[in-house]
This record gives C-alpha cells, structure tokens and sequence, in this order.
C-alpha cells in the first residue's frame, strides 16, 4: 500500500490549467503558513444559486460562474495582503462594474507590495485598525442609540470612514456620535429607512423547533451553528421531523448572535446546504469573502437569493439590544429564512440574523460570520473534505504555521492543503506531522511537482498513527498526502513551509 502510493503519486498530473496560471497557486507566507488553495468552486457551483445570482445580479450562467471564480480569487488576495500589510492596510474591496480587487494603504511605500500582489492600490488617511477603533467608540454607547432613529453602524473601507444610519432624520443620530466620543470627521451620518428586526419563526436550512422555528446554519463535528437569539444555552431542540436532535451548549445574543447546537446520536452533521429542489450544495470550506463580492443565502420562505457584500463589522442595533461584528449585504430575506446559510461559490460565511425590507421591494440583511462562531466555540466546519466521526485529534503535533483535518477511510488517501497544493517562491524546509487517531497506521507522504508529475520527496510510514516529515527543497509547487494504510478516522496535519 505504502511503496503503491509512492508510484501512483509519482505520475499524478497536476490539473490542467493550473501550472500555467501561476496567479493562481497561492505563495507560502514569510511566517511559514501554507495558504489554503483556490479549488474550482465555479463549476461545483449548485444550479439553484447560479440561477439565483442571474435573476438578482442580472448576469449570464456563464457571467455567474465568472463572478464567482474572480470573487474567489480576490478575497484570497485581500486576505493575504491584509495579513502582509499590518498596521498600513486600510480595507479592501472589489471595484464595481470592472471587478477589480482595491487595496487601500495608508503608507505609500506600501503601494507597490499591492500592485506585485495583482490589486490596485488607494492611499487614504486611516487605517483599517483606526477604523475599526472608531467603530468601537460608537460600539461601547450603542445605549445612547435608539433603534429606531439609529438601525446600524458600520465600516465603510471604499470611502475611509465609519457610517452611522440615521432614520427619519439625523439628528439623533449626530447626537449619538458626540455623545460616544468617536472622531467625528471619520464619520459620515447616511440617512436611511431601514427597520432591522429578527427573524425568529423561519428556518434557512432545515428547520428545528425549541419551543419555535428556527433553522441550521451550517453543520459542524458534533452539531450545528444557528444564530443566537433561537434558543439560551440548556435549550432542548428538535429536528424537521420532530426526533429528539440536541441541545443548546452555547448561546450570545445581544451583543453577537450565534450559537451552536449539540445534537444526538440520531443526528449526522453533513457538509450540505439545503436547495430547496431537492438537493444539496456542498459546503467546501469558510474562506472570507470580500466587500463587493457575490453572495448568496438559503432560506426556506424565498430560497435561493442573492447579492453583494456591503460591508463588514457592522453593529445592527435592534430594540432587543445591539449586535457588532455584523456583515451587511444586499441580498433579501423575509420572515421565514432567519438562520439560513449563507454561502460565496461553496465557501460558507454565516448566518442569518436579521434585515429590513423584502424580497419584493429589496431589503438589507445581516448575517453573523460563521468564522467567528467557530473560533469562539473551538468547532469544526463539516466541509467535503472531511467525513463522519470523532473530532480530528490535537495535542501531538503543535507549534506548526498552519493546521489542516480531514477524516479517512481504510485505504483512502487525501491531499493537503484542502485537496490542492501550495507553492513556495524560496528554498528552505518543510516540515509536516501527522496526528491520527489512536489504533490506526496513518502515513503521511510530502510531495514534489517536478514539471510533469507528483514525486514523492519525503514520508513517513512507520506502523502508527503519528508521523513527521523534514524536506529542504528548492522553490516550487508541494503537497502533503495523507494514506489511512489501516484504520479509519479523523487527523489532524500541522505543516510549516519555507
């Protein structure tokens, strides 16, 4: 099985395609972190979200898969700028009409790391850290603003400012910024008719009931997340046939709007969203989406609809109390998809919280970061990359740049990062380990693109779980493949790159 994987990997044809877009192969960071790749999630797009993104985006099928290919690709970028970057980046965002990723600095030196990274540069005065300072200023007296007079707040990086709305008039809300201690010459007050209310009776995914309706936002090891306001911690559910499913184990609403669901042993989390057509969309992965990007949501009152990301870190101020670290978009929702998924291509974003409007005139809708839910409660997103099981081990393999799971069956071999490959642009040392389950014999291979195929350049096979590697190679495209020699279950791979 061992010396078999070897061979096979050594005629294994990159994608076609790939190789020859060097854009698109994501370079190791200078921290040693291995960027997760750029899969093809344009044409494992779900039929039902393209021709939803046609309908409310005005594009063609083939535009919609363009959209999301391009959308893909700059997020990425923007991300790793943002991290690049530090204290000189100042937001991103796609630029309507030519599609282009903006990079705002506040350091003109900096300009140029923008413009290598395929993004045009804007130099403004502040930066994304001051911004989001300034939110906070208003964040710390979202007492002092009434909901009705004031329904949000937020980031806004096109125009380097924060933007408060103000309904009927403005000056509440000029009074609310004062009274907040925020620089006022950073905000701009925008009048607006927004009513943002919750959505309790609905459901975005499959329905489950706690006394109510509310629905499943995306399925984790071990459960699910849902939005806050659904049920408190303690709280019993059911599932869309009324089993017994789970229970509430953690619950913040005011303040965010996110729980997660511990559901039963009658209960399997999939990596799937609900179509409403009597499929699925897989769920690959939770990479950040960009601000002008494509984005969709489920929802059982209005399926599939779609829109653009508007802004990130807003505080959306309901009567029952103000939510921060909101994302706004322009996707409508109606009573009946609260909680829903919320999806850019296959990678998940959030759910649903709340919105003003319909789907029948337009309307605003916020959706709670799913990142951020799984980072609080320590959870793992159920994507196709993984299977059913235990929660992938941790402990043994610490201290690396970046951390990668996955689950495998007797026999079965995946590649890491995320089922593609990483490229290095400098010689140095990789170094990978493998933490499988216990009672296994996992091995784990690191390999090479020499021009024409996978070689093997080093591995690790002994008779267990655990494995590590060490390779000092020149610049060029790698991978790690994982082969469950025996044994089935979920692991954990920690890989530094030069």
């Amino acid at each position: 099985m061992r010396r078999r994987l070897a061979t096979l990997a050594a005629v294994t044809l990159l994608p076609v395609g790939i190789i020859g877009a060097v854009a698109t192969p994501a370079a190791a960071a200078p921290d040693g972190t291995i960027p997760a790749p750029a899969p093809a999630t344009a044409e494992a797009a779900a039929p039902e979200m393209l021709a939803a993104m046609q309908r409310d985006l005005g594009l063609t099928a083939a535009q919609a898969k363009t959209r999301i290919s391009r959308d893909e690709q700059a997020s990425r970028t923007d991300a790793g700028l943002r991290k690049s970057l530090g204290r000189a980046y100042a937001g991103g965002w796609i630029a309507p009409g030519s599609g282009d990723l903006v990079v705002a600095v506040t350091d003109r030196a900096q300009a140029a790391r923008v413009t290598a990274a395929g993004a045009q540069p804007k130099l403004v005065a502040r930066s994304a850290a001051q911004l989001d300072g300034i939110k906070s200023a208003l964040d710390r007296a979202a007492a002092k603003a009434p909901a009705k007079a004031v329904p949000g707040w937020y980031v806004d990086a096109p125009t380097n400012s924060v933007v408060v709305l103000a309904s009927g008039g403005t000056a509440t809300a000029t009074a609310f910024v004062a009274a907040s201690g925020a620089d006022a010459a950073a905000v701009r007050i925008v009048a607006s008719t927004e009513a943002p209310r919750l959505y309790y009776d609905v459901r975005g995914g499959d329905a489950y009931y706690m006394g109510g309706r509310c629905s499943v936002g995306f399925a984790v090891t071990g459960g699910f997340v849902t939005a806050g306001h659904c049920g408190t911690t303690g709280t019993a559910t059911q599932g869309y046939n009324q089993v017994a499913q789970g229970t509430f184990r953690g619950s913040s609403f005011p303040g965010n709007d996110y729980a997660w669901v511990q559901t039963n042993s009658n209960w399997t989390p999939q990596p799937w969203v609900n179509n409403y057509a009597g499929g699925n969309v897989t769920v690959a992965g939770s990479t950040e989406a960009a601000v002008n990007a494509a984005i969709c949501r489920s929802g059982s009152t209005t399926g599939w609809r779609c829109g653009t990301v508007q802004a990130k870190n807003q505080t959306v101020n309901y009567a029952e109390g103000a939510v921060t670290g909101m994302t706004r978009t322009n996707a409508c929702a109606e009573p009946g998809d609260s909680g829903g998924s919320w999806l850019s291509g296959q990678q998940a974003q959030g759910v649903t919280s709340g919105g003003s409007g319909n789907c029948s005139s337009g309307g605003t809708t916020y959706f709670q970061p799913v990142n951020e839910i799984l980072s609080v409660y320590g959870l793992t997103l159920r994507t196709s990359g993984g299977g059913p099981g235990e929660p992938p081990p941790t402990g043994t393999c610490t201290g690396y740049a970046s951390t990668f799971s996955g689950s495998l069956a007797a026999g079965g071999v995946q590649y890491q990062p995320n089922g593609s490959y990483y490229q290095t642009t400098r010689s140095g040392t990789h170094r990978g380990c493998l933490d499988g389950p216990s009672g296994v014999d996992f091995d784990l291979y690191l390999q090479r693109w020499n021009g024409s195929a996978w070689a093997t350049v080093a591995q690790g096979t002994s008779a267990g779980p655990d494995e590590t590697v060490s390779y000092s190679g020149a610049a060029g495209y790698y991978r790690y493949a994982v082969d469950a020699y025996s044994g089935s279950g979920s692991y954990t791979l920690g890989a530094t790159a030069p």
